[in-house]
This record gives C-alpha cells, structure tokens and sequence, in this order.
C-alpha cells in the first residue's frame, strides 16, 4: 500500500508519496493536479485507487483513463457535505458554504460518487442519508455502496470489568470534539452553564486545535469564541493533549462520562468511539448516528434532561457502571482486524 498525503501514516509497511497542503479546505476539493496523480499512477500501478477525498474522484477516473489503468476506483465519505430535516429536507453543511460554496460541494460530491467503483460510508445512517441524497442527483448507489466503520484506536481501549477505576476525585465529563459552531457547540455551552451552576460535574473541555493560523480563523472563527465562553465557567476545564496519543488516553482515563457533540449531521464520530472504548458512557442528542449507536438510555432530547444523565452517571455506581460495560462493548465490531476485513470485502 502506498499513502499519496502530505504526511506519512508512520507505518515502515506502508510507500509514501508526499502531496502538498492545501490552503483551504476548499482547495482540497477543487484543485486537483492530473498532471501529478497521472504521474504517480504510472509509478505505482495500482489494483485499487481510494479517495479519501471524495471530491477526488472525477480526476483521479481521468487519471486513471490517461494512465491506461484499469484499477478499481473507491471513494471513503469520511464526512457528508449535507443533513436532513425532520421533514426530510436536504440543508447545507454550514461549514462548507462559505461564499455560498455549499451547493458547488454538494454537486462535486455528487460527481465523487458517480466516478467510484466503490463507495464507504462510516454507519446505516450514513449509507442511509448517502442513498436519500444521491438519488435527488440521480446517482445510484445501490451495487458499490458499502458500510465500512472507521477502526478504533487499541491505545484507547479499557474493559471496565477488569480495569480499576482511574478517575479521580469528583465526577467529571468530558467533551472530546471540535468547538466548531456547526457541531452544535453553542448548545453545548448552554449545557456546560447548567451542569457547571449545579455544581455536581466537572467539566474537561478539549481543545483539539490550539493556536490557528489566521487563514483558517478567517473561515471560521466560532473555535476561539466557544473556547474564550467555556473557558469563563467554573468548574469547566480547558485541555489540550498536546497531539499526545498517552497522554489523550490519560485525560478521558481521568473521566466518569463522555458527551456526544450536537452536530445535526453526524454521520460518525472517532471522538464518541474513543470514550466508549475507554469504559466511558457517552450521553448524545437525538440526532443522526448518535441515534442510532448510543445507547437508548443515554439519549437525550432537551437539555434538562441532558444534565439529568449527566448527573445521574455522575452520582449512581450501578447506573455508571451497567453504561460502562455497554459502551465498551459496542466497540467490540470496531476492532482493527475486523474492520480490516470489512475494508478489504468492500475492495473485492
């Protein structure tokens, strides 16, 4: 396997075929180099092409083409440019319109699709919501749409039924996702003032950013105002794992419970999986593939029932612990081998 990114997976198995950064996220989706990518077909002469990238995918088939390359050609949606209304209606993903740029994403993402030979969705929901979309374009899915679920991370894994209990003193929770506005971070601010009032949970923030270049704070600034917002409330605490994979670990080790981001479109999220394999039950809003994964007893709709889970883990040993044992067992299908096995299924 040869990795074409601008950094190495740092796996001594692996090629590695250097690219450059893009800009701007948009950059990444509308500025392909065939010249490059007809290049390193030629070198590599592949069996298989994935686009992480799914918007990739038109040039890499025309890469393909001009290379004289038969090599099938599959597409990971690591993310959806898109969500549904509870009435069904196709919306925007907020953080790719700036300039009014979200129907031309949509529309490349649309082209992404109906390049691939193959296409990976990270949950049902997702596949659900890809078919649903696609069909509005008039891409069919049905023969190369396959569920493949991201792998966890093993260096995140504890089974609470053998491990002793690492969190300290005080009950505290632990938000573990990015503080975009379009992950519905302003609700969970309001959140984070209720429990923090109440005085029962502590509250560890992650900032999975650190200082940003201008560039990107001149798209989206929300980062900085929800970390300056959460940052004011007591009991709330700001953390960084310092791109530290042991200490990341320490930091939810330390914790009683995850919450899930309020993110309307979510069609996956590493960070939920990453407390669930720790032991930690998450809380999640009623929303997308939240809805589908976390357990039916930790959802919530309102955010006073929101806190009421967040207490109630907080305060009750059985409650904790019977959710413990469920969120580490709902990881048990995310193990590396298995997904492996999924991922190469989806190849075949």
């Amino acid at each position: 396997m040869t990795v074409a990114a601008p950094a190495a997976v740092g796996d001594e198995r692996c090629g590695f075929y250097l690219t450059g950064v893009p800009e701007t996220k948009y950059r990444a989706r509308f500025s392909s180099d065939l010249d490059e990518l007809v290049e390193l077909i030629r070198d590599e002469r592949p069996d298989v092409v994935v686009a992480n990238q799914i918007e990739e995918a038109p040039a890499l088939r025309v890469a393909l083409m001009e290379a004289g390359s038969d090599a099938l050609l599959a597409g990971y949606c690591h993310y959806l440019p898109f969500s549904f209304s509870a009435g069904g209606q196709l919306l925007m993903d907020p953080s790719l319109n700036d300039a009014g740029l979200g129907r031309s994403v949509l529309l490349a993402f649309a082209a992404g699709l109906a390049a691939c030979d193959r296409v990976m969705v990270h949950s049902g929901t997702a596949a659900s919501w890809l078919s649903a979309a696609a069909a509005r374009m008039t891409v069919d899915l049905d023969a190369k749409l396959r569920v493949v679920p991201a792998p966890r991370d093993e260096r995140l894994v504890r089974d609470p039924a053998n491990a002793k209990p690492e969190y300290s003193a005080g009950a505290i929770g632990v938000y573990n996702h990015r503080l975009y506005a379009h992950y519905g971070t302003e609700q969970f601010v309001d959140l984070a003032r209720h429990l923090a009032a109440s005085g029962t949970v502590r509250l560890r923030v992650m900032d999975l950013f650190g200082p940003r270049r201008a560039e990107r704070k001149s798209l989206a600034d929300s980062p900085e105002r929800m970390r300056e917002q959460l940052a004011a409330l007591p009991h709330v605490q700001i953390v960084s794992d310092r791109g530290d994979r042991v200490r990341y670990r320490n930091l939810l080790a330390g914790a009683r419970f995850g919450i899930a981001p309020f993110r309307p479109g979510c069609p996956w999220s590493m960070s939920v999986i990453d407390c669930q394999g720790m032991g930690l039950p998450v809380i999640a809003p009623r929303l997308g593939w939240l809805a589908e994964h976390i357990d039916p007893e930790l959802r919530f709709t309102t955010p006073a029932e929101a806190a009421e889970l967040a207490e109630r883990l907080a305060t009750h040993d059985e409650f904790h612990s019977v959710h413990a044992k469920r969120a580490y067992a709902s990881t048990a299908d995310f193990t590396p081998t298995r997904v492996a096995a999924r991922y190469l299924e989806a190849l075949s």
